[in-house]
């Protein structure tokens, strides 16, 4: 079972911590000295396709030496404001990639491995592109 906490800091300012006791800090744009939490949800979907794809394309046996993912999407524009289309940019950096194992190793994430994909997919359209970069 997954399980993380919120605590209040004050202001609009708040502390997220996982179970493994890691946190990071939120706070409404406003306040500026945290994430957004919509935002984070953007990072959260990203990470866990970054952890897919890393870890299949070093099963593919594929030298990667850099990955990057610029997330962008668009938001209803009345509240709560729901995610609609989320897009994703990856930058692989690397040798001997190939555009059909990169590209594999993407849809393998977003369509069977990542749960945040999985979550937000039924409300928000998920694309994405990628370009390589040979090291």
């Amino acid at each position: 079972m997954a399980s993380a906490s919120v605590r209040w800091t004050g202001g609009m300012s708040f502390i997220g911590t996982d179970s493994t006791k890691h946190s990071v800090v939120l706070s409404t744009p406003g306040e500026g000295v945290g994430m957004k939490p919509s935002e984070l949800l953007l990072v959260a979907v990203a990470s866990c396709s970054s952890v897919d794809v890393v870890e299949i394309l070093e099963k593919k046996k594929l030298k990667l030496t850099g990955l990057e993912v610029q997330v962008s999407a668009e938001q209803e524009s009345d509240p709560p404001w729901t995610f609609r289309k989320i897009h994703m940019h990856y930058r692989v950096t690397g040798s001997g990639l190939t555009p059909k194992a990169v590209e594999q190793a993407i849809r393998l994430s977003e369509e069977k491995y990542c749960s945040v994909a999985a979550t937000v997919r039924p409300t928000a359209e998920i694309t994405f592109d990628f370009e390589i970069i040979e090291a």
